[in-house]
């Protein structure tokens, strides 16, 4: 969960209240879905003091800094009275703007959007300045995915000539000193040489086509999402005028965290003025707009569902009430989307429909509705109710069945692993010669090493033996543990079936050897089965088999092929099993 450092002080400042003792503070901050991290000062009366907060919500990035987290509370304490942004433009509605950056074609299929303001009228001080940073980088890392999907940049309005340019450059043409250094780089070099480079060229070291930021006279102002150049993009104690730009690969993202540092830094005091982005390429929200930009939907939820959720008798007013503490405004609706007309007090009026505020975009479902209305009305509220039912725990029949696998493949010699069941393509599919066909990747992964769940165990099973060249021979080692796969028959489109996978690793290790163990395996369950020739790529053609049971291919076993073995970086031959233990429950 994502931890901020905040300035006391400032913090203080911003929620418009301060707090006698920790328990105070703490009970705060849970209608921020937070808590006061236990590393932190215990005694609240030190000067310019810095608390550390943990956030218990990864779908709420406007908390994740100074000015977020002290809205949430302000507002809730302050019994729904909600800022004003008036700076905002809304679809059709397009704020004027003296500021501009045209974005070229050229970096449409490497990081395509762009979001912008100019934040004027106050001087930055140490503690607003560490608390920008810190926001830059918990939405960079947490909700950017380690600036993959969104980069944010901070510059000196004083030295910039606009309108600014953003546009794609071969990576060994452009040149500009970059923060924290004193000479000159080209974009590929910062890459390889500097910090930042290092640590972020995985976003941007294959492409042709490599992102900038310049100003009219040519001025470098940023390689996003990599680095500022050490002028014009290093912001110092003291500097009055700023310019924030994000870009990134997903525009509604980028407009949102765009938002959210807005909305920040206006109620630190600065004064929030638009720019306008022209596109040359058609984006979902147009050529031409201007942020901040307010383009979330309103959400319906009856109230039905909302008792439903919550367990509890609920009106119309007091859910309403809920969610104006939470930041949001809220009205009487009716449900359109089943047929329904009404206006609003009309007597058929069944439940609310919500408008989220401009820092947020989480309400994906009427159950984001009901929990803003649980926390808004306070959790305390709600009386605690004994269970109706009482139920005695017990072993599934598979986990059953799989201790008693477990069992006589240590009798057979076997030590058990346990593997994560997510990894990369590379592991999961490439180096075991597969077609990737059934197996299922994750839409927004954190990283590519976790990107994929395993349709298999064996992959795991090589992966162990790659790093295990220094034990002595032989290695038998198994695991029993989940796969998930695409499945058209299922409701879902997927299958998660419960899987045994064994490896045996010798200078001898034979097909008769592996044929051996699933035949003893088999005998102790009494289960019959007979083998068919295996074409599995994963094996050596002609020294596999396939496991039928109830005339269903249930497993294979057989010589790991030498090829699958380089790949893994294996010295030495392999025989190995897939066994389904669904089927045979």
């Amino acid at each position: 969960m994502p931890k901020i450092e905040v300035n006391e002080e400032l913090f203080c400042s911003l929620a418009g209240r301060r707090w006698n003792n920790r328990a105070e503070f703490e009970e705060a901050l849970t209608c921020a879905k937070a808590e006061l991290d236990e590393d932190s000062d215990k005694s609240l009366d030190a000067v310019e003091r810095t608390l550390k907060i943990e956030l218990n919500d990864t779908n709420r990035p406007d908390l994740w800094g100074t000015a977020g987290c002290a809205r949430q509370i302000r507002i809730y304490y302050g019994r729904g009275k909600r800022p004003e942004y008036p700076f905002f433009s809304t679809p059709g509605n397009a704020k004027k703007s003296k500021w501009m950056v045209k974005v070229e074609k050229s970096v449409k299929n490497v990081r395509p959007y762009l979001a912008g303001f100019v934040a004027t009228g106050k001087a930055v001080t140490d503690a607003s300045l560490r608390d920008m940073i810190q926001t830059q980088e918990k939405l960079a890392w947490n909700f950017g995915r380690k600036r993959r999907a969104i980069s944010m940049g901070l510059y000196r309005i004083a030295i910039i000539t606009w309108p600014i340019t953003y546009k794609g450059v071969d990576p060994d043409s452009a040149s500009f000193t970059p923060l924290q250094w004193d000479s000159p780089l080209t974009l590929r070099e910062i890459l390889k040489q500097h910090p930042k480079g290092k640590e972020y060229a995985f976003i941007q070291e294959h492409e042709p086509i490599h992102p900038l930021l310049v100003d009219a006279k040519g001025g470098i102002l940023s390689y996003p999402p990599i680095i500022n150049s050490a002028d014009i993009g290093a912001v110092q104690v003291g500097d009055m005028d700023l310019f924030v730009e994000l870009t990134g690969t997903d525009q509604p993202s980028v407009i949102l965290a765009a938002s959210i540092m807005a909305c920040d830094m206006a109620d630190q005091g600065y004064t929030i003025e638009p720019v306008t982005v022209e596109y040359g390429y058609d984006t979902p929200f147009g050529r031409t707009m201007t942020t901040p930009y307010y383009f979330q939907q309103p959400v319906f939820c009856s109230l039905e569902r909302i008792e439903k959720f919550l367990g509890e008798k609920l009106n119309m007013d007091e859910c309403i009430a809920a969610l104006e503490r939470m930041g949001c405004k809220a009205e009487k609706a009716c449900d359109v989307e089943r047929g329904k007309a009404c206006a609003a007090g009309a007597a058929n009026v069944d439940g609310v429909r919500l408008y989220p505020p401009e820092y947020r975009n989480d309400f994906l479902h009427a159950a984001d509705v009901a929990e803003d209305v649980m926390i808004g009305r306070g959790l305390d509220s709600f009386k605690p109710e004994r269970p109706k039912e009482f139920t005695v725990g017990r072993l599934a029949p598979i986990t059953i069945f799989s201790r008693k696998v477990k069992e006589m493949l240590v009798g057979l010699g076997y030590q058990e692993m346990i593997y994560n069941y997510l990894g990369s393509r590379k592991d999961f599919v490439d180096k075991a010669l597969g077609d990737g066909s059934r197996i299922i990747q994750i839409a927004n992964p954190m990283t590519e090493n976790y990107e994929y769940v395993r349709d298999s165990v064996l992959a795991s099973l090589l992966m162990s033996e790659s790093v295990s060249g220094n034990a002595v021979y032989p290695h038998h080692i198994f695991e029993t543990g989940k796969v998930a796969f695409k499945d058209p028959s299922e409701n879902y489109g997927t299958a998660t079936r419960q899987y045994l996978g064994m490896l045996s690793a010798s200078k001898d290790a034979n097909f008769n050897a592996i044929a051996a163990q699933i035949q003893t395996l088999f005998y102790y369950l009494s289960r019959e089965y007979t083998v068919n020739e295996s074409a599995d790529s994963r094996f050596i053609s002609g020294r596999a088999a396939s496991v039928v049971y109830r005339d269903e291919t249930i497993g294979v076993f057989g010589e790991i092929h030498p090829a699958v073995l380089e790949n893994f970086g294996v010295i030495v031959p392999c025989i190995a099993a897939e066994i389904d233990l669904d089927a045979l429950l």
